[in-house]
């Protein structure tokens, strides 16, 4: 019996560096993942809340400045109305032009003078349950600032002379009161640092830095007349008299609330 042939199969090896490569490649991997999961746990973990724990005090103040409003602001309007528009139009135009030209004649600039509002609207009556056109009815508003305080009531005298009827209001106010803003907020800070060291003493610790800052505050509104020309001029004009109008003092509010480090 002839002896059966065995086959031989001759398998290769990887190379011994192929391996090294690959361990340090698996090494590395998991080295890296671990570094993940324990970053991911140090996140989880101090969410919501600091590492270290901060004690703090929270105080509110407030700073006011008190000062005289050194311009006034105030709405003239004249309306006219005709069965024909280009009548009323040029009857509108006429009194307006009067009227600036009387405002810039007490010393009130151009650049003073703005065109708030101008309107054109046809006016009907009802007749047999239907509407019927009576005319056209237009509306001419400006906004006049005026930087003399001692010429305010005979610009209104002068704007009822010239033709206006409308007053939409007269206010007094401040024209630049970012400075008086400035110094309100630092007699605000000040007062909530006095209260903040005054509670630190009671409770025996000491104030750190400041932590956190917020403000809100404004002026308080300006004081406002209503006057409707309309009621008001023609008694003005026959007694010769000219109105007096007073401007009053305003205050500048700051309020702030701080926080700071206790130690």
């Amino acid at each position: 019996m002839a002896d059966e042939a065995k086959t031989i199969r001759w398998r290769p090896e990887p190379p011994r560096l192929l391996l090294i490569l690959g361990a340090i490649l698996l090494l590395t991997a998991i080295g890296y993942l671990g570094a993940l999961t324990r970053n991911a746990f140090k996140q989880y973990d101090y969410i919501g809340r600091t590492s270290e724990q901060i004690y703090t005090i929270t105080v509110s103040g407030e700073g006011k400045v008190t000062a005289v409003p050194d311009i006034a602001k105030v709405s003239l309007g004249i309306t006219t109305s005709n069965s024909k528009v280009e009548v009323a139009r040029q009857e509108n135009v006429k009194k307006m032009n009067a009227l600036v030209a009387a405002v810039k004649g007490l010393g009130v600039e151009s650049k003073d003078i703005e065109t708030t509002q101008y309107t054109i609207a046809p006016q009907y009556d009802w007749a047999d349950g239907r509407q019927v056109l009576r005319g056209y009815e237009i509306n001419q508003t400006v906004s006049v600032k005026i930087r003399d305080l001692e010429k305010v009531g005979a610009i209104l005298d002068a704007a009822g002379t010239a033709g206006a009827n409308q007053v939409g209001g007269l206010d007094f106010t401040i024209d630049e009161p970012e400075v008086l803003r400035q110094q309100a907020r630092e007699k605000a800070l000040q007062n909530a640092t006095d209260k903040a060291a005054a509670l630190a003493k009671i409770g025996k610790v000491k104030l750190g830095k400041l932590v956190s800052f917020s403000e809100a505050g404004g002026s308080t509104p300006p004081l406002f007349y209503e006057r409707t020309m309309m009621l008001k001029a023609e008694a003005d004009q026959a007694s010769g008299a000219v109105p007096t109008m007073e401007p009053g003092s305003q205050d500048i509010i700051s309020n702030v609330t701080v926080t700071y480090e206790v130690l």
